[in-house]
């Protein structure tokens, strides 16, 4: 994990938003919430979190608009769907739209814990942290 590592936790229940804070700060990331998803749209393009863990239904604007805008920007943060909706055809929508985990409450935190880890982690690889190459120029034979 990175000191940069920013998660916003988009979750309109209190008590919910205010466990999974307390979880995710303890494991050392910085944490801003939004209680919304037109709050969080907000948050997205202010905060630029590297991850984001969204809450799937919400009053004003639930996680599915947030997903459909966050796949629109330019450098998407990854996504967590959480949710206590069975719906096989949910998760196969916010799989589509690209999220990289979908948990269904309730959950373990140590699974939360899993999730964000492995989500902040895909697409870095040693080659992707170093140095890229310089290209060579070929000079011309005379």
């Amino acid at each position: 994990m990175a000191a940069s590592d920013k998660i916003l936790l988009i979750e309109d229940d209190r008590e919910i938003a205010s466990t999974l804070r307390s979880v995710l700060e303890a494991a050392g990331y910085d944490v801003t919430h939004a209680p919304n998803g037109k709050e969080g749209q907000r948050l997205i393009q202010e905060v630029k979190p590297a991850l984001v863990v969204t809450d799937m239904m919400m009053p004003q604007l639930g996680g599915f608009p947030v997903l459909e805008f966050i796949r629109q920007l330019e450098n998407p943060p990854k996504v967590i769907m959480i949710t206590a909706n069975e719906g096989g055809r949910h998760k196969a929508y916010a799989e589509m739209l690209g999220v990289s985990d979908y948990l269904r409450k309730p959950f373990a935190m140590d699974v939360l814990l899993e999730a964000v880890e492995r989500a902040l982690s895909r697409g870095k690889s040693p080659a992707d942290e170093a140095p890229k190459p310089k290209k060579l120029s070929r000079k011309k034979a005379d």
